[in-house]
C-alpha cells in the first residue's frame, strides 16, 4: 500500500487501493519512463499517460489532468515535475522523490557522457546515428497523445475552441507559453461564472486541509536543499566556474516557464557574452544531443553545465570540472520541481473537487491540446525536414502572424519512412512504446550507417 506522508494520502477516494502499485513497482515502472522519455514534454506526458493511467491504471484521468494541470503553471520542466507529482500521489514523499530523480537520471547520464566526448573530440556522430530513428518514432507517440488527450478533455464546444485558440497563438503567432496558459485560466473562470452548476455538482473540499507548520517546513527544507552547495562551492572552488554555474542556473530555474526554448537563447547569449562558456553555434550543438537523448530537453543546461566547468576548471582536473559542472547544473535546475510539488501540491488536491478551481484547469487542461499539438507539428517539422524557416506573413501591430515553412529539398525520407513504419505499428498493430523505439533505433542506425 503506499505510504501515507500528508493527511490527503488518507482520504484518496480515487485511486483504487486494488491497483496502488507496491514501492518497488513503481520504481520499476519509472525506471521505464525514464529510459524511454524521448521526444520532449508532449511525448513524455503521453507515455506517462500511457504507463500510469492506461495500461496500470494507478491512477484515473480526471486525477492525471488535474496533476498535469497545476505542472503546466510551473516554472521549470513540467514533466519531470509531473513524474514527481504523480509518485508523491502513489508512495508520498518517497514515491515523489524516487519518480522525480528516475525520470532525470538516465537522460542526465546520457548527456554528461555525451558532453565528454564532445569536449574531448567534438564528434558524437555514432551516438546520434544510434538514437536517429527514435526521434523520427516519437511522432507517432505524439499524435497518439493529441487524439487521446484531446478525446477525453475537449467535450464541449466552449473546450474545443480554447484548444484552437491555443495552438494558433503558439503556432502561427509564437505567444509567450505562460501568457496562453494564464489567458486559459482566466477565460476558464469567466465562463465558469456564467454557467450555473448542476446539481450535487460542487464537492468544495476532497480533502483534510493540510497542516500548514508541515507544509512550511517542506518548502524550507527543499529551499536549503537546494541552495546548501552554493556556500560550499564559493568556500572551495572559488577559482572555478562552479559556484557562478550554480548561482546562474537556479536563477534560471525560476524563470523557465515554456520549456527549455524559451530560455535556450538566453542561457546562450550569457554563456557566450558574458561568461565566456561556450564558444558560438556550441548551444545549438548541446541542443542537438539533448533532443537524442531521454529526459527532459532542459537537460541541455548540464552539457552547458560541463563545458563551463571543463573550460574554468581552475585546479580540478578538466573532466572533473566537468562531471561537477554538468552535475551542479542539474541539481540546481531540477530541485526546485520537488519544491513546487512537495510543498504546493497538497493544496492542490485539497481543492481538486473546488468548482471555480476545477473550471480553471479544465480550461488549460483544453489550451494544453492545443499545446501538445503545437509541440508534434514543430517536432514533425524538424524531425521529417532537416531546414525550417519562419515565413512572416501579416504584422499586426505588436503581433506577427508568420508559418514555419519547410525547405522542401531538405526533405530528409528516411526519418519519414521510420515515423510511418512507427505509426503503422502503434495504430494499426498496437504494439507497445518499448517494442517500437526499439524498432526505430534499429532502423535509424540502419539508416545512418548502411544506407
Amino acid at each position: 500500500m503506499p505510504a501515507k506522508s500528508t493527511d490527503i494520502h488518507a482520504t484518496e477516494a480515487s485511486i483504487d487501493a486494488s491497483v496502488s502499485p507496491t514501492f518497488s513497482e513503481l520504481v520499476s515502472a519509472f525506471a521505464r519512463i525514464g529510459l524511454m522519455s524521448f521526444g520532449g514534454p508532449a511525448a513524455q506526458i503521453a507515455l506517462m499517460h500511457k504507463i500510469c493511467v492506461e495500461e496500470k491504471r494507478w491512477i484515473n484521468e480526471d486525477r492525471y489532468l488535474h496533476a498535469l494541470n497545476y505542472c503546466m503553471l510551473l516554472p521549470g520542466p513540467e514533466a519531470q515535475q509531473l513524474a514527481t507529482y504523480i509518485g508523491w500521489l502513489l508512495h508520498g514523499v518517497r514515491g515523489g522523490i524516487v519518480a522525480g530523480l528516475l525520470f532525470v537520471l538516465p537522460g542526465l547520464a546520457v548527456i554528461l557522457g555525451l558532453s565528454t566526448l564532445y569536449a574531448l573530440y567534438q564528434e558524437t556522430g555514432l551516438v546520434a546515428g544510434l538514437f536517429f530513428g527514435l526521434k523520427a518514432a516519437v511522432l507517432a507517440v505524439v499524435v497518439e497523445a493529441v487524439i487521446r488527450i484531446g478525446r477525453r478533455a475537449l467535450k464541449t464546444g466552449f473546450h474545443q475552441g480554447l484548444a484552437a485558440a491555443a495552438f494558433i497563438s503558439l503556432f502561427f503567432f509564437s505567444l509567450p507559453f505562460p501568457l496562453v496558459v494564464l489567458a486559459a485560466a482566466a477565460i476558464g473562470l469567466v465562463h465558469a461564472r456564467g454557467v450555473p452548476p448542476a446539481a450535487g455538482e460542487i464537492v468544495e473540499e476532497v480533502s483534510a486541509r493540510p497542516p500548514l507548520l508541515r507544509q512550511l517546513a517542506a518548502l524550507l527544507f527543499w529551499i536549503a536543499v537546494w541552495l546548501a552547495p552554493l556556500p560550499i562551492l564559493w568556500l572551495t572552488l572559488p577559482e572555478t566556474a562552479l559556484p557562478e554555474i550554480q548561482t546562474f542556473f537556479s536563477k534560471m530555474a525560476l524563470v523557465t516557464f515554456g520549456g527549455a526554448y524559451a530560455v535556450l537563447a538566453y542561457v546562450a547569449q550569457v554563456a557566450v557574452d558574458h561568461y565566456a562558456w561556450l564558444k558560438p553555434g556550441e548551444m545549438l550543438d548541446g541542443l542537438a544531443l539533448a533532443e537524442t537523448t531521454p529526459g527532459p530537453l532542459v537537460l541541455v543546461l548540464s552539457y552547458v553545465g560541463f563545458l563551463a566547468g571543463f573550460r574554468q576548471s581552475g585546479a580540478l582536473d578538466p573532466l572533473v570540472g566537468g562531471l561537477l559542472g554538468g552535475l551542479i547544473a542539474a541539481w540546481a535546475t531540477f530541485i526546485p520541481s520537488f519544491i513546487w510539488i512537495f510543498a504546493g501540491a497538497p493544496y492542490i488536491e485539497r481543492l481538486r473537487g473546488n468548482r471555480m478551481l476545477s473550471a480553471a484547469l479544465s480550461a488549460i487542461t483544453a489550451a494544453v491540446v492545443g499545446v501538445i499539438l503545437n509541440l508534434a507539428v514543430w517536432f514533425a517539422l524538424h524531425v521529417v525536414f532537416t531546414r525550417v524557416e519562419p515565413v512572416d506573413l501579416v504584422n499586426l501591430g505588436p503581433l506577427t502572424l508568420s508559418v514555419p515553412q519547410p525547405v522542401w529539398s531538405s526533405l530528409d525520407w528516411q526519418a519519414l519512412v521510420i515515423a510511418v513504419i512507427s505509426a503503422v505499428m502503434i495504430f494499426r498493430f498496437h504494439f507497445g512504446i518499448g517494442k517500437t523505439l526499439i524498432a526505430a533505433g534499429a532502423l535509424g542506425l540502419a539508416a545512418r550507417f548502411l544506407l
